[in-house]
């Protein structure tokens, strides 16, 4: 079993290359329906299963369309991380769709929502005027 720190830096490998590939080297025009980025990979202790999480900009009709382009494509990518990241034995790569960007949108904009609720409608609360002090002079020193 590989340690944690050895774990990290090959995943992070992993997600630099299948970045790169998605850029570049899938020609499956499924793929580029919508704005795909790599956004994690999870990688087993042994080194032997990879979970890429990818986020799909576009419409749900896109994101089907790229996901099987993906799935479709897999055995090619599996090929080419095996050829650019030196491992004794090459990860079995599975995609999964991320939409933790989506729905912290979602969140901010429900948030900022309730915030402009919940302001009162009525006008700021008056504030002194500057020219009247009621505090008593004290003559400086």
């Amino acid at each position: 079993m590989a340690t944690d720190r050895r774990v990290a830096r090959v995943a992070e490998l992993i997600k630099r290359e299948v970045s790169q590939l998605l850029f570049s080297g899938i020609k499956d025009d499924r793929v580029g329906t919508g704005m795909v980025s790599v956004t994690d990979v999870d990688l087993a202790g042994d080194l032997q299963h990879a979970k890429v999480y990818v986020s799909i900009y576009g419409s749900d009709e896109a994101r089907a369309e790229t996901m099987a382009g993906l799935k479709s494509a897999t055995s090619f990518v599996r090929g080419e991380i095996g050829r650019r990241v030196r491992l004794r034995r090459t990860p079995e790569i599975t995609f999964l769709e991320d939409r933790s960007i989506e729905r912290g949108t979602q969140v901010l904009s429900l948030i900022n929502r309730l915030s402009e609720e919940r302001q009162p409608e009525v006008a700021e609360p008056e504030s002194p005027e500057l020219g009247t002090d009621s505090s008593p002079d004290v003559e400086p020193a």
